[in-house]
């Protein structure tokens, strides 16, 4: 910490910084950090992310941005097997992406969040 800290002050002596004082700049800095990147919602953005870093999912979550599918009806359409599929829509449920109903014996998935699905494909993310 001691290194950061004279490194920190070696950049506050230099034209490229607008503080003056390295002490007042590291208080900011960490506010900065409190403000815009909190580790709470990083871990949460990770999670989201790291869900949808898969191609399966990316397919299930846009088959089901076209609407509410029966379990065996993603199994047709991704030509998966069941438990292959499950553990897919488990670790999308886990991060908030999908939920899952149950009507009689039948289970249905569903976006949790379809506007924010449709962000991400605005974005050209998905």
């Amino acid at each position: 910490m001691k290194n950061v800290n004279q490194r920190l002050k070696r950049l506050t002596e230099t034209d490229l910084c607008q503080a003056e004082v390295a002490d007042e700049y590291r208080k900011e800095l960490l506010q900065l950090a409190d403000d815009a990147a909190d580790a709470e919602t990083a871990k949460k953005n990770s999670k989201f992310f790291k869900a949808l870093s898969d191609e399966k999912r990316l397919r299930i979550t846009k088959l089901l941005m076209v609407k509410e599918m029966c379990i065996c009806e993603l199994m047709i359409c991704l030509d998966m097997t069941q438990p292959n599929l499950s553990h897919h829509i488990q670790i999308l449920e886990n991060a908030g992406i999908v939920n899952r109903t149950k009507k009689g014996k039948w289970v249905y998935c569903s976006l949790a969040n379809k506007k924010q699905v449709e962000n991400l494909i605005k974005l050209n993310l998905l």
